[in-house]
Parts: structure tokens; sequence; C-alpha cells
């Protein structure tokens, strides 16, 4: 009896023990094909997630880039478009500089009352008497011509915008006469014509279309108006000078009631150093020592120290010759007109005393 209840016992311990591992084995298998991430699995997914998101903000960055490059295209295109006009010359289309300069006629080797001179001739010039001289001739406020202007170099001309630097483009000379000596001489005769003070304004391009003979010219011009017109007393030779400074050229500024003007200067000839055939230098060196005490009077610093030298000029076809440079070529053409304006107030102050 005993044997077979111990029989019985280890027949169900055995079942048991079958049951349980079958149990295990078959749970194991469903367990092992659960879809439960693993610390792997998150690893991995939260690395994908990562790198994704690293994708993102690469791809924001690289968009932020290129608003960022989009927005420094659009400053430099409006940069470049604002500075249109400095993009517009290149560097192989410009020549040289412009330096600002001014000429004091306070340092000149000679002067007197308002007189400053530069006398080149070797010959002695006392200031004072040729300064108080009586001229030969008076003004007459009638009908017939008392002036003539004329340039002997017309083609002449300025900048015709103000910059540190000149171009192909800025000529030296031009055909325009709204460009060139003649626009200079238009303003002194006007001036001279409205006062009351009958003038001859000659606009013959005696430089063009060949600068050499200029002067030859321009004498029989003015010959040519003086034996037409005796009436005329004062003959107006109207330039504009060139200047060099630091390899590069000059314009000759002074400011006259706060406005840029071009400084100008009286170039006069005499019979010096083997000239022959000019008796009158002195009478024309009279009138230009009038004419430069009236400018300095009325505009001070606006003319240069007056130059004498042993040429002509053709200033020995009259006693009443004038040869007046204007600036040089890199000063504005706005600068010169300005100046001319104040040369023919200056004229008509001094020709209103020669009565």
């Amino acid at each position: 009896m005993n044997k077979h209840y111990s029989f019985i016992r280890l027949v169900v311990c055995y079942t048991v023990c079958v049951f349980f591992m079958v149990y295990c084995f078959y749970g194991t298998i469903q367990f092992n094909n659960k879809t439960t991430p693993t610390f792997t699995d998150i690893f991995i997914k939260n690395t994908e997630k990562s790198d994704k998101n690293t994708e993102k903000t690469e791809k924001a960055e690289k968009n932020s880039s290129k608003d960022q490059k989009t927005a420094e295209k659009t400053e430099s295109v409006s940069s470049k478009t604002q500075k249109s006009e400095s993009v517009a010359v290149s560097n192989s289309a410009i020549k040289g500089k412009i330096v600002t300069r001014y000429i004091s006629p306070y340092k000149a080797p000679q002067s007197y009352g308002g007189v400053y001179m530069k006398n080149s001739t070797g010959t002695s010039v006392n200031i004072k008497q040729l300064l108080y001289k009586k001229l030969d001739f008076k003004i007459e406020k009638n009908s017939s011509p008392q002036v003539l202007i004329i340039h002997t170099h017309t083609t002449e001309t300025f900048m015709q915008k103000d910059a540190e630097y000149y171009t192909a483009d800025d000529k030296a000379r031009t055909t325009d006469n709204n460009k060139n000596m003649a626009k200079i001489g238009s303003i002194i005769a006007k001036k001279l014509n409205d006062n009351g003070i009958k003038t001859i304004h000659d606009t013959t391009k005696h430089d063009y279309p060949e600068y050499t003979g200029s002067y030859t010219r321009a004498a029989k011009t003015i010959t040519s108006y003086l034996k037409k017109y005796p009436s005329i007393k004062i003959v107006l030779d109207l330039h504009r000078d060139s200047v060099s400074a630091d390899g590069g050229k000059a314009k000759l500024v002074t400011q006259i009631n706060g406005k840029n003007a071009a400084q100008v200067m009286l170039v006069m000839g005499s019979q010096t150093g083997g000239i022959t055939g000019f008796p009158n230098w002195k009478e024309n060196l009279s009138l230009a020592f009038k004419l430069q005490q009236t400018i300095e009077a009325k505009y001070p610093t606006l003319a240069r120290p007056l130059m004498l030298a042993s040429k002509k000029y053709n200033e020995s076809l009259s006693k009443g010759s004038l040869l007046i440079e204007f600036g040089t070529e890199a000063n504005t053409l706005s600068e010169a007109t300005y100046s001319a304006e104040l040369v023919g107030n200056s004229l008509v102050s001094l020709l209103n005393t020669l009565k």
C-alpha cells in the first residue's frame, strides 16, 4: 500500500515537472517574439532621432547661412548700386589723381599795395610807379566797342565734375563753347555790356584743328578787330592754365564768400631778354597792376602772383592788352565760371574809373 502511494506521488511529481518544463520553453519563445524594445533598441532609436534632429539642425543652419549670404548679396548689390558711378570708372580708366592747391599771393617775391608779382625777366620793375601811372586811354560808355575778348586757346576746358582723379574721358580740350574758354569769355562780356561798356567777344577757335600757330592766328584776329574798331582800348586774351603736383594734376582753389573759385593769374609780357618790337609793355603792365589791385581789394586770394616774362603773348598789339589764366584743367567748370563772374565784377569796377 505504501509502495502504491509512493508510486502515485512519483508520477504526479514527474507530470508536474514535465508541465513546468513545457511551460517554461513556450513562455521563453513567446517572450522573445514580443516587440518590447531593449536598451539597444532604445539607444539606436534615440541615435536615429538624434541624427534626424542633427540633420534638421544642419539644414536649418544651412538655410540660415543661405539666408545670411542672400542678405549679404542683397546688401552688396545695394552697396554696388549706390556706388555705381565709382564702379563704372575702372582702375584702368583712371589716369591720375587731382590735388587741390592754393597759391598764396602773399609769398610773392615782390609786392606793393595789393599787387603781387613774380618777375622772371631779370629786369627791375617799380610796382608803385607803374601802379599809379596814368593810362593813355579812357573808357567811353557809348555804342563804340571799348573792349575785345578773344581766346588764343579757345578749346581749353575744365573738369565737368568734382573728383579726386581724372580719367581718359576727362579731356583737356573741347570744341563745345559751353564748356571751354568761350564760356568764360561770354560771362565777362555780359558783365561789361550790362554795365554800359561795349564789348565784343570773338569765339574763333585759333587752336583747332591745329594747336601749333595759335598765337599767329590770334594775332590776325586781334589786328582785324583793331582795324575795324579803332575805339577798342582793351584786349583780353582769356586762357586756362595747367599745373602738375605730386605726379598728378593740381586744381588751384580759394574760397570767396564761402564758395570755391578757381584762382586766376595775370600773365604779362615785356621787351626784355632779347624781345623787341614791344615798346608799350609798361603801359600793359600798369593796367595789369591796377586790375590785380582791384581784384585783391574785392576778392582777396583770388589772384595768384602776377607773372612777368620775356614774351610778347600778342600784347604788343595794343596799349591795353591783358592775358588772364583761369584755374587749371583740374578745376571744375563751375569753379572757373564763378571766377569769371568775380573778374568781370573787378573789370567793371576798374574800367568805371578810367573815364
